[in-house]
């Protein structure tokens, strides 16, 4: 009886054991998801209708477009290659016949056929605008699609930057906003509180995070809770992760635009020489050297000077107080002008509103801030209900950018004219495709009031290796991450 006795106490120690040994033999638990903390979450995945930044840089990567672009802004093949059998006959050609997007379906011509003829009937994307001259679209085989315009476009092919998506999913009238189905190197894994995202390569998740406050989000990264940031913080935090042994930073030069916009039909700011007064009031540099991330430059205008239609010979206007006194009393202004700026809520912007505010004061300019939530400030941009504003375009590829920000006929809806401008002289340089001139003229009349290309950056844990931070600002360093987090 004593023998079975512990034989009953054995077992139970046996059994742990066991247990033990057999959970070492188990599967390791599921490598967790790269936490990629952001300002501001995405509103919308759908490729045509997307506006906000975070919308656009996730779409990159879930979708994958006819055409991308090279370090110097020319168009080059992305799923497709093409030709143009005349100036309003373009051929596209499918280069990838074993493209397929996330639900299985092989990607083919009908598909972009579907994209785009949608595009076409939609009333409410900001994009169709861009493609009212398409007169049709066919499809000879399942690879090729033929476009035909209903005037000529040189620049035809540089549109074709919308997402593909699928053409039965599109006749279903799927909610691709808050499901997307793409081809690109990432789709979708959940989106509950947090967007979350595989690659198809590895199966490695990414899950962004929304933090607004800066400084939460340095705080997040240091404690680890998240493994990397990118953009979107003042140079002094940017500074203090630099010192930090377990944090990598890594800054390269921009290539997105701040600038003052003016709403040139308003009282003073139609004369060129007020306009010219406002830029010498201004120390760029000073403000760049003080505020910004590394890498951050003088702008001249929107295209950076690398861009192909880029013009490096443009000088900026310096800082000279005195100067912008005596072309503001030229211009027969009592000093000192009253001018308002609005610009957002955002703590960088209110920020470098002030630096402005105190800048101008020299040249007799009382500059007044309005702060408004996101949607007041950008609506009151749109409806061109402004005197001054700050905002930056961000990711523009293409020289039209200048007929649609200063062309006569460009005025919202038809184009982005927020200020009112309008130049014969610059609407005949336009037409021509001039760049060199469009972009003296323009630097002449200053519609715009250039800033800087801002500096891009990202800091990561050390968990993290062969993040690359692009000019544009956009997250396809995302494709090539490796991710190595400890092991517990």
């Amino acid at each position: 009886m004593a023998g079975a006795g512990l034989l009953r106490l054995a077992l139970p120690v046996l059994t742990i054991a066991l247990a033990l040994i057999l959970s070492g033999c188990q599967p390791e638990s599921e490598p967790r998801a790269l936490v990629f903390a952001v300002a501001q979450a995405p509103v919308n995945l759908d490729p045509r209708f997307a506006t906000d930044a975070a919308s656009e840089r996730i779409n990159h990567l879930l979708y994958q477009r006819l055409v991308e672009f090279d370090a110097a802004s020319h168009e080059v093949a992305g799923l497709a290659a093409w030709q143009m059998l005349d100036p309003s006959h373009y051929r596209f050609q499918l280069q990838q016949p074993g493209a397929r997007f996330h639900d299985g379906t092989p990607v083919t011509s009908a598909d972009v056929k579907a994209t785009y003829e949608s595009l076409l009937q939609l009333k409410n994307s900001p994009h169709t605008a861009e493609f009212k001259h398409i007169q049709h679209i066919t499809t000879p085989d399942s690879q090729t699609i033929d476009f035909a315009l209903s005037r000529p476009d040189p620049h035809f092919a540089a549109r074709l930057i919308i997402g593909i998506l699928p053409a039965a999913q599109i006749a279903a009238e799927h909610d691709f906003g808050h499901a997307p189905v793409g081809s690109g190197p990432f789709r979708l894994d959940r989106w509950d509180s947090e967007l979350q995202l595989v690659r198809l390569s590895d199966g490695l998740k990414v899950r962004f995070s929304e933090v607004k406050d800066p400084n939460v989000r340095v705080l997040k990264l240091k404690r680890g809770e998240v493994d990397l940031i990118q953009g979107d913080l003042p140079p002094e935090l940017i500074k203090y992760l630099q010192k930090q042994d377990h944090i990598s930073v890594r800054t390269v030069v921009g290539a997105n635009y701040s600038y003052l916009g003016l709403n040139v039909q308003a009282e003073f700011l139609r004369d060129v020489r007020v306009r010219r007064a406002i830029a010498h009031a201004i120390d760029t540099q000073a403000i760049i050297n003080k505020v910004m991330v590394s890498h951050s430059r003088q702008a001249n205008a929107i295209l950076p000077p690398e861009h192909y239609a880029g013009n490096p010979a443009l000088q900026p206007y310096g800082y000279q107080p005195e100067l912008a006194r005596q072309l503001l009393e030229s211009a027969g202004v009592k000093l000192p002008l009253t001018l308002v700026y609005k610009t957002s809520t955002d703590p960088q912007r209110v920020r470098l509103a002030t630096i402005l505010q105190s800048q101008m004061q020299a040249a007799g300019i009382d500059l007044q801030i309005k702060s408004l939530d996101w949607g007041t400030f950008f609506a009151d941009v749109q409806k061109g209900n402004f005197q001054m504003s700050g905002l930056t375009w961000v990711g523009i590829k293409t020289p039209e950018i200048y007929g649609k920000v200063f062309g006569s006929g460009s005025m919202p809806p038809a184009g982005f004219n927020r200020g009112g401008y309008r130049d014969a002289l610059l609407d005949g340089l336009l037409k021509k495709e001039d760049w060199p001139a469009v972009t003296r003229r323009i630097h002449e009349q200053l519609p715009y009031i250039p800033l800087w290309y801002e500096g891009q950056f990202a800091a990561y844990q050390t968990s993290v290796k062969s993040y690359q931070p692009m000019a544009d600002g956009n997250w396809d360093g995302l494709t090539s991450i490796v991710f190595q987090p400890a092991q517990l």
